[in-house]
């Protein structure tokens, strides 16, 4: 009897002791972000990248060159970003035709992955992430078209910052050493034969026709990846940020923080476009699979991660809701499993998208020389998030005052549908939001009366399943986004007319095995993708890009011990003048297959 007993507390022991780590490990590492393991690094100088168009080897020659930071981020924690000086390159005035941002990093130790962002003068130029370095020394490039940034890069003295945020230690020993550089162009790089719609040749911006003068060719010829022949960058870029001391992004740390910034818009502003910055951390960086406060309540868990698995991040005006979005789940190189993202990071890891909210309609609430509120915030959002904007202004150069007024706005709160069924660590949640909203207002420029009409609406569903007393947990997201601008004049004839649609799938499945020694195996399968089509008058743009991931690792506290993973990307570019596909696999960091083509398939 006393032999048995001794048995039975060592067993209940035992089952008490892997319920403890199981609740750590679900509420700490499904998903997580985990440093890579030193025994499992590539060769020598391995080169890291995103998947994206146009690669690397179809980029034609610069006009010139202009190299605006070089410097090395070792133990920056806590310190203020690093600035200098920016000025355009005497060498290469402007007007450009083409301007791109060359971002360039090595890094070799251990390191996690960082977050990082380059300002001129406060307005955001890139949101990026870092790879997470092996002892041996990887790189990594990153080029983003920055042409509409134009205004902004065309003024000399202006602040440069560039904020990563990194720890240096016996520990963490990687320092990130990066190289940015603008490549101006004087003319497009590559000309196509093209034939112009005929709405295209009559649907030119009538403000921006009548003010500019620029050559007959540049509407007869077309950048890769541009958005169309009739976009212009806008003449003035104001940011909603912070005041830079510790980036000029605005880190909001509760559902009820404030992130706000009082401007004065010019009174000859005729169309405004505000540009959205999103990054999502701590205990948000995986907000797709937070369970809700329910459950983490009723299990005694010790995560903060909560408040279930919806955002949505919101622009206010004066505090009233005037644009909205889903961000899309960027996953940064340490989460879920590093290995996946060995040597191609995920979808947006080096190149963070931005969205675009058109005020167009609004201006009537803000064009009367009064300094007016543009706030961020996000619904459900927990610590924390990095958010800023750029506001771009489109201006009446033969007018000093123009004058606008809304005139329909139909703007609901977004529904949203939650359900919960769960006992103990098992259960299932869901999210269902969906929302439509449409706004027309008109601006009297001195080319006449100018309505625009925006109409938008999404639909969002989450579901999550804990299985196994919480061991295997199921996460599927779907989101589809549609948008409308219509641009039409005093005549009601149609000046421009956009269709913008998305998709973002994405589904995770973890399975949790621990071991007696505190560790535990992390079996992981992730399918997520990046749709996107763009429509605007005879031009399209279509991208679809997905990743499919496979692997498991051993974790000890935060650090892969040992690990297989395997991923395979497929990528098509196309458009009215180009086709490309990119199709790569990668095996346990490295590349297995690669093949790409510029021919179409139809």
């Amino acid at each position: 009897m006393p032999l048995f007993n001794t048995t039975n507390n060592k067993m209940t022991t035992f089952l008490c002791f892997l319920l403890f780590l199981l609740m750590t490990t679900l509420s700490e590492s499904q998903p997580d972000r985990f440093l890579r393991p030193k025994t499992l690094s590539g060769g020598s100088n391995q080169e890291y990248f995103e998947v994206n168009y146009p690669p690397n080897s179809h980029e034609p020659t610069p006009s010139c060159s202009h190299r605006i930071i070089h410097h090395a981020f070792a133990n920056t924690i806590n310190s203020p970003p690093y600035t200098t000086t920016y000025a355009p390159p005497p060498r290469c005035p402007a007007p450009w035709s083409r301007v791109v941002l060359h971002f360039h990093v090595r890094c070799k130790g251990e390191q996690y992955d960082r977050i990082a962002a380059i300002w001129l003068a406060g307005a955001e130029l890139l949101r990026t992430s870092t790879a997470e370095p092996s002892p041996a020394g990887i790189f990594w490039n990153v080029r983003k078209d920055v042409t509409k940034y134009s205004s902004l890069l065309a003024k000399p003295n202006q602040d440069l910052t560039m904020m990563l945020e990194n720890i240096v230690n016996n520990e963490f020993t990687g320092v990130y050493h990066v190289t940015v550089t603008l490549l101006f162009y004087n003319e497009y790089a590559v000309r196509v034969p093209f034939v112009p719609c005929p709405e295209e040749l009559n649907n030119f911006d009538p403000i921006q026709s009548r003010s500019r003068s620029r050559s007959r060719s540049r509407s007869l010829v077309q950048e890769p990846g541009s958005r169309g022949v009739n976009e212009s960058p806008a003449d003035l870029i104001i940011p909603i940020s912070d005041d830079g001391r510790r980036g000029f992004w605005f880190k909001l740390e509760e559902e009820k923080g404030s992130c706000s910034k009082t401007i004065r818009i010019p009174r000859n502003t005729y169309r405004a476009v505000l540009e959205l910055y999103v990054s999502f951390h701590g205990n948000d960086e995986f907000w797709y699979s937070n369970p809700p406060n329910s459950y983490i309540k009723a299990n005694g868990l010790e995560t903060e991660r909560g408040n279930g698995a919806y955002r949505e991040v919101y622009v206010t005006i004066d505090g009233q809701v005037v644009g909205w979005e889903i961000p899309f789940p960027v996953i940064f190189t340490g989460g879920i499993n590093p290995l996946f993202w060995e040597p191609m990071v995920a979808i947006g890891a080096f190149d963070l998208p931005s969205y675009d909210i058109d005020l167009t309609p609004f201006l009537g609430k803000v064009l009367d020389g009064k300094e007016h509120v543009f706030g961020i915030g996000v619904v459900k959002g927990i610590s924390y998030w990095l958010l800023n904007a750029n506001l771009h202004l489109w201006l009446d150069h033969e007018s000093t005052v123009v004058h606008a007024n809304p005139v329909v706005h139909h703007s609901p709160e977004t529904s949203i549908e939650r359900q919960e069924e769960f006992k103990g660590l098992d259960g299932a949640f869901g999210v269902d939001a969906e929302k439509e909203t449409q706004i027309t207002g008109w601006v009297m420029t001195s080319a006449g009366n100018i309505t625009t009409t925006v109409s938008q609406g999404f639909s969002f569903k989450n579901s999550m399943k804990f299985q196994h007393n919480g061991s295997i947990k199921t996460v599927k997201q779907k989101f589809k986004a549609k948008k409308k601008v219509k641009v039409i004049d005093g005549k009601g004839e149609s000046i421009t007319r956009l269709k913008v649609r998305r998709r973002y799938p994405l589904r995770v499945v973890t399975n949790t095995k621990l071991f007696q020694d505190g560790s535990y195996r992390l079996v992981t399968d992730l399918s997520h993708t990046l749709k996107e089509k763009h429509v605007s008058g005879c031009f399209v743009k279509s991208i679809n890009n997905e990743q499919n991931s496979k692997g498991w690792i051993d974790v000890k506290g935060h650090s892969v011990v040992s690990g297989q993973a395997s991923t395979s990307q497929n990528y098509s570019y196309f458009d009215r003048f180009t086709c490309y596909s990119r199709n790569v696999a990668a095996t346990n960091g490295r590349i297995v297959a690669d093949n790409s083509t510029f021919v179409c398939e139809l």
